[in-house]
């Protein structure tokens, strides 16, 4: 048996011991969301069940045992956050359905050449623009590998080869991670977008979002990518400047809207602290003018095949915990604990920016990516007190840290993208590792000058 599901006993374990037999001081009902999110949180985890069912059982049990009001256990379906990857899936399904996604992986392949270098970064390149393009992380990665594997055939680069290993690593840390820098990327931003606007209010714009994290973790991460694979994993020039894959035929009607409209979510993206629409209802905006009969971009038969529900399920459970935890008074007794290891302070702005990005990549080890902004944002304002910032700031903070990633394991797209490449994980751990140190030693404390630059922190 794989140790995860020996991990995921033993957190049910501790969590049943929890609710039956309460720490002393802690009140019965705190204990019980406590509890519930605490087994939730390891489910998730380990990946012990899938997270579809975790979240069906979080609101069956929260339901059934009355822990919460129905507006506070189903909170996650109200959320921005939620209706922002209900959005982002309808988009995937067009972009895939119409040829658009393999158009777009064309256009930056015939540029490539044939030098080992230029392949690596156009593929880099690759994943960074379908991170702007499209949503859903794994819904990329879908596309992208089979597209990359044919070029690396094409390239002449086989099964085993530093050439292919490189070309799929690239391809998957290039889409994953800088994305973590633009709002409409990834799950976990997803997750910080509800939980901040159920807890706090507050929901982070998409262009504050791109300025913040963009220029160190984005485009100056892609860049260290690219150098690392090329560096780690040398290969010869492709033979000849073959081209990768046959040029697509001339753009159609359903896809030249598709892309029209794409373009049109990213300008509203991109300027939504001008006209203050939430990229959640552009999003949904979008989705809803593709599934329109006569617009004829996303048919029935799509929506009901393609569109991936498990997926939603799962946000809105890591949603809804997070108002579970706060509403139980969880968050309260979290932060009494972890405040005072964190020393946070007014006025100690490094050790504030350090205490807390180590706190979020460091959990990112137990809870993986999409469960870190769950755990962390109903403590966010205990956290931004304590530092004497902003709650937005400390919002912001938190997604630094997970966009940390130590092993790929914590990822889980890029545990499939080298699945379906066929990269050992040993590999995907030597890259991961690297970009670790680099982003420690020089990427961090970019970004913390970058901020102090902004005005971010005093």
């Amino acid at each position: 048996m794989k140790i995860s599901f020996w991990i995921a006993a033993l957190g049910i374990l501790a969590a049943l011991a929890l609710a039956l037999v309460p720490i002393d001081g802690l009140a019965p009902e705190t204990a019980r969301t406590g509890a519930l999110a605490l087994a939730t949180v390891v489910l998730f985890a380990t990946g012990a069940l899938p997270e579809f069912v975790t979240a069906i059982l979080f609101f069956a049990i929260a339901t059934l045992f009355a822990l919460a009001p129905a507006n506070v256990v189903f909170a996650g379906f109200q959320s921005a956050g939620f209706w922002m990857v209900f959005g982002g899936l309808v988009i995937g399904v067009g972009v895939r359905g119409t040829g658009l996604a393999e158009r777009l992986a064309h256009g930056v392949g015939r540029r490539f050449g044939h030098r080992y270098a230029a392949i690596i970064s156009g593929t880099v390149i690759l994943g960074l623009v379908m991170a702007f393009l499209m949503p859903s992380t794994m819904g990329r990665l879908m596309i992208l590998m089979p597209i990359v594997l044919a070029m690396a055939d094409g390239f002449g680069y086989q099964a085993g080869s530093n050439g292919r290993t490189g070309m799929v690593l690239a391809i998957s840390f290039s889409t994953m991670i800088p994305g973590f820098a633009i709002m409409s990327a990834t799950v976990p931003a997803m997750v910080v977008i509800g939980a901040s606007e159920t807890l706090y209010g507050e929901v982070p714009t998409y262009g504050i979002w791109l300025l913040l994290h963009f220029p160190v973790l984005g485009a100056l991460k892609a860049i260290i990518i690219a150098v690392l694979v090329i560096w780690l994993f040398p290969a010869a020039d492709a033979k000849a400047p073959t081209e990768p894959a046959e040029a697509p035929a001339a753009m159609a009607g359903r896809e030249r809207l598709m892309a029209l409209m794409l373009l049109l979510a990213l300008a509203l993206w991109m300027t939504d602290f001008l006209h203050h629409i939430s990229p959640a209802w552009v999003s949904l905006g979008v989705a809803g003018i593709i599934v329109l009969p006569f617009v004829g971009i996303v048919g029935a038969r799509d929506f009901d095949d393609k569109i991936q529900f498990s997926t939603l399920l799962y946000v809105a459970g890591m949603l809804s915990m997070g108002a579970l935890v706060a509403h139980g008074g969880t968050g309260d007794l979290l932060a009494k604990s972890v405040l005072p290891l964190l020393n946070l302070g007014s006025g100690e702005s490094i050790w504030n920016f350090a205490a807390v990005v180590g706190l979020s990549s460091g959990l990112a080890m137990f809870a993986t990516q999409p469960g870190v902004p769950a755990i962390l944002v109903p403590l966010v304002g205990h956290l931004a007190e304590a530092a004497d910032l902003p709650v937005m700031a400390m919002l912001m903070l938190t997604v630094v840290g997970y966009s940390t990633v130590i092993l790929p394991y914590q990822a889980p797209p890029l545990v499939v993208a080298m699945q379906l490449g066929a990269v050992p994980m040993r590999q995907g751990n030597k890259l991961c590792l690297w970009l670790l140190a680099v982003t420690v030693l020089v990427l961090l404390p970019l970004d913390y000058l970058w901020w102090r630059l902004l005005g971010w922190l005093p």
